[in-house]
């Protein structure tokens, strides 16, 4: 990668500057559970991220600007602007699972929502909500109220980020509905252009930063099958590993399951065989 200069790694993302107004983020397959990353990839993992992530970056464009300039060949690369990201994850919740679920078992409720009592596990929330979260550089990121979001963002940008991430998660989750998906809950992060503007960045509506549930299964009242990678996070708890590094190298089994799960999310949810996006990334920019 003669045209770029490494300059930050993620759990999952490279990052590469590009020049002065450009990024490049590519996703790798690497998989992280419990904030650790395990020593096991998942093949393609980062084509699906990359590939799902441009497809809802080009249906919302009109609901928020985002960071999207192009999705490169590889398929796990995307050329992006440089933002400058705001210290907060916004988290927007439709379902009772879970941190959320365990909050509200605790207090009634989540990150200051009071929520109706005797709400299962799993259960659709009145209405979406909005339950903002420290980014942790170390260990995990905590839930925190809207007011202590506020305080650390401003009250103008918490709220028109408020604002956003529900608009993004309502559009979703309605579209998700239809092809066969609910999504529980997404987390979104956003951040500043040149000219100040609130931008959305890194990744959207993918199975890393969202729960996706087949609807054919929805039943409330327990935890739910997914598309996601709480099918890896089910077998790590399974060995009674202690949560910290190293994590559980993964069995083939759950590999290829995982593997079969975000694949089907991607296809259902963008309408095109993973195959020709793999031929052709720029397909996830044309999808209707």
């Amino acid at each position: 990668m003669t045209d770029a200069i490494h300059v930050g790694r993620g759990k999952v993302r490279e990052l590469y500057a590009l020049d002065d107004d450009r990024l490049l983020l590519v996703a790798s397959d690497r998989i992280s559970t419990f904030d650790v990353v395990l020593p096991t990839e998942i093949p393609d993992k980062g084509r699906v991220l990359t590939g799902l992530s441009a497809f809802w970056f080009t249906r919302t464009r009109a609901l928020c600007p985002n960071h999207l300039l192009a999705v490169r060949s590889d398929g796990r690369s995307t050329e992006c602007r440089r933002l400058t990201m705001l210290p907060i994850e916004c988290v927007a919740r439709g379902y009772l699972a879970g941190s959320g679920w365990k909050d509200y078992q605790t207090s009634g409720e989540v990150s200051g929502h009071r929520l109706p009592a005797g709400l299962r596990e799993s259960d659709r929330l009145p209405e979406p909500i909005f339950t903002p979260a420290t980014k942790a550089q170390t260990g995990h990121d905590e839930n925190i109220t809207r007011p202590q979001a506020a305080q650390i963002v401003g009250a103008e940008q918490f709220a028109e980020v408020e604002r956003l991430t529900l608009a993004l998660y309502r559009v979703a989750a309605e579209y998700a509905l239809v092809r066969g998906i609910v999504i529980a809950d997404t987390k979104f992060e956003f951040g500043l252009d040149r000219d100040g503007r609130i931008v959305l960045g890194d990744e959207a509506l993918t199975p890393d930063s969202s729960r996706f549930w087949p609807e054919d299964q929805y039943a409330p009242g327990r935890p739910q099958p997914s598309f996601d990678k709480q099918y890896v996070r089910d077998f790590c708890e399974r060995t009674g590993w202690n949560k910290t590094p190293p994590g559980p190298e993964l069995p083939q089994d759950v590999v290829a399951g995982t593997r079969a799960r975000y694949i089907e999310a991607f296809e259902r949810l963008t309408g095109i065989a993973f195959a020709k996006y793999v031929a052709d990334p720029s397909s996830a920019l044309r999808a209707e």
